[in-house]
């Protein structure tokens, strides 16, 4: 295919300045006003493209690929309402610390607000969820152009680079005049002077940090650890499992977090919820209360522990993470800036264990739980939990897994998924949009088996997340579908009225069936315990793009989870 180049100027210096940047991925939604830029960006041979009509799906799709690669990815899409459909995903990746170069073609200033079509006040849409907001003059095609293209080129330049250093997404808004569809032969812009650091920014580790933190935990009785959302490659075992070696230590963990290991509590609410329920839970809650609390990693999910930590505070709280901290447990948490690797190999000579049975008292029971856990579901009748129990035994394990939210994530976390696993959940603002999309770009960038499980009301919304050409032909998909949002079953609240039905719950008929056909999807349908143990193997060995669809009883669902934390709390103990 022959290079085209715009004959636009400021169309010519984006394109220059995100290939100089390395900014290899671009998704690219239709439109008439950013044609100078999809003209540059699909015939230039630097550059992967793709097209992808619905902005939201398209901006999920590339939030997934920049998640993996842990790189800036690069959206495009045409003026008017175009660029608000991009929202969701933005916001996402702005609380997910996922880079992306959203670039929104416009129509010039002197059009705005005048009554022309597709015309909307796009300046700082996204101020308060990006890094850098770059808001582009229009070239003027009758004057010399030099101050624009010095300004231009300079705040294209600032939002690439911080896009970088950050980790976070910006905002390029570029106003095109028309005609939209010249090309010329060569660059008539030079950007030579350009040239991008695309190393993340890391702080110097200061002494006084050190002091204070090692201090602190070196006095401490009870250090609790707790690690959220984890890239693979950001956290390893290797890099904490010094801390574990000591009785005055608990490790709690999620599914997200991508790390595992014999002495961690890997299920959270398996521990906490019952204590809830129990006649001693003061005591009981006193007991696990830490003095030092040290998070790691992103958000977490579990509303159980945030509750408890919020009320029984640790002494102190440091968040260790190279760019921010979230005072989650308000606790006036004490954030680190650092590398996570970097700082715990320069405390690690200066640790010193402590004697206590913080973790003998709690991994005692931790072990009696798991028993409970498995011979409680062993006996329960078909529902999500024994679903997610089945599904999660018998997926195979060098995958990339991602879950969608509500339901499903938490589900996952009672569970010990294998290390192997790649799993990952958009756990930013932790919303049902966007769950397949995202599953789609991230498994489009690697190169293994992607499975995706969501429940109905989150595939059914993202459902134009199908509507693309770059599905790997062996994508899978399991739709748990309980015929509503499952979530709010157990939720407080009364579940008898019409209005919780019809507003909370959203009971509906709808299934994956007709969907699958139309994307040429093997569809499989699953109701009870025998249909899944028979169609799950037969899922996973066909090498054709399918989705298998779980109807579960919705009546039943949430009692089976409610009735597993009271069995749960025959295990608890003070003595």
């Amino acid at each position: 295919m022959k290079h085209n180049i715009s004959s636009i100027p400021l169309a010519q210096t984006i394109v220059e300045l995100c290939r100089k940047a390395h900014i290899k991925h671009v998704v690219i939604s239709p439109g008439s006003r950013n044609a100078p830029l999809t003209i540059s960006f699909a015939t230039h041979p630097f550059f992967k493209t793709y097209s992808i009509v619905d902005e939201r799906c398209a901006t999920f799709f590339a939030m997934g690929m920049a998640q993996q690669l842990q790189e800036p990815t690069a959206l495009v899409c045409t003026s008017g309402s175009a660029m608000l459909n991009y929202f969701p995903a933005v916001a996402e990746a702005f609380y997910s610390q996922i880079p992306l170069v959203v670039i929104s073609a416009d129509r010039p200033e002197h059009l705005i607000d005048i009554g022309d079509g597709q015309t909307i006040r796009r300046p700082y849409v996204y101020t308060n969820h990006v890094a850098y907001e770059a808001n582009l003059k229009s070239d003027n095609r009758n004057e010399d152009n030099t101050l624009i293209q010095d300004y231009n080129s300079n705040q294209i330049f600032k939002a690439l680079q911080t896009c970088y250093q950050q980790h976070l997404p910006v905002h390029i808004n570029a106003p095109f005049d028309e005609p939209l569809y010249d090309k010329v032969e060569t660059l008539s812009v030079d950007l030579n002077v350009f040239e991008f650091d695309k190393t993340n920014f890391l702080n110097q580790i200061q002494q006084n940090d050190i002091e204070s933190f090692v201090t602190n935990w070196n006095r401490a009785q009870r250090k609790l650890i707790i690690i959220g959302v984890n890239h693979p490659d950001d956290i390893k075992i290797e890099d904490i499992e010094f801390l574990t070696k000591d009785d005055s230590v608990i490790v709690m963990t999620e599914t997200i977090s991508n790390l595992n290991h014999k002495t961690f509590f890997y299920s959270i609410d398996s521990i906490i919820s019952p204590l809830e329920l129990d006649e001693q839970k003061e005591i009981l809650f006193e007991k696990l209360q830490p003095d030092v609390l040290l998070t790691l990693g992103g958000m977490i999910v579990s509303k159980k522990l945030k509750a408890f930590l919020r009320r029984f505070k640790p002494k102190f709280h440091y968040h260790l993470h190279p760019y921010r901290a979230f005072d989650t447990f308000f606790s006036d948490v004490i954030h680190l800036p650092y590398q996570v690797s970097d700082f715990l190999k320069t405390i690690q000579p200066k640790i010193n264990t402590q004697s206590s049975d913080y973790f003998s008292f709690w991994n005692s029971i931790k072990q009696s739980r798991e028993i409970q856990s498995e011979n409680y579901i062993n006996n329960i009748p078909f529902s999500d939990f024994w679903c997610y129990n089945h599904i999660f035994k018998s997926l195979p394990k060098d995958i990339l897994l991602h879950l969608g939210n509500s339901s499903c994530v938490r589900y996952s976390n009672f569970f010990d998924l294998d290390t192997q696993t790649q799993v990952f959940c958009n756990r930013g603002t932790s919303g049902i949009d966007g769950s397949l999309s995202t599953a789609i770009g991230s498994s489009v960038v690697q190169n293994k088996p992607a499975y995706l499980i969501c429940g109905d009301l989150s595939f059914l919304y993202d459902s134009n997340g199908l509507w693309n050409n770059y599905l790997p032909s062996d994508f899978k998909i399991i739709v748990i579908n309980n015929q509503g949002g499952g979530i709010f079953r157990i939720l407080p609240g009364d579940k008898h009225d019409d209005y919780f039905h019809t507003y909370f719950e959203t009971q509906h008929q709808h299934t994956a069936e007709h969907l699958a056909k139309m994307y040429e999807f093997k569809y499989l349908k699953v109701e009870n315990k025998e249909s899944l143990e028979q169609a799950l193997p037969e899922f996973i060995e066909n090498k054709h793009k399918s989705i298998l669809e779980i109807f579960t009883p919705t009546e039943l669902n949430d009692k089976v989870l409610l009735e597993y934390f009271k069995v749960l709390k025959t295990s608890n103990s003070t003595e």
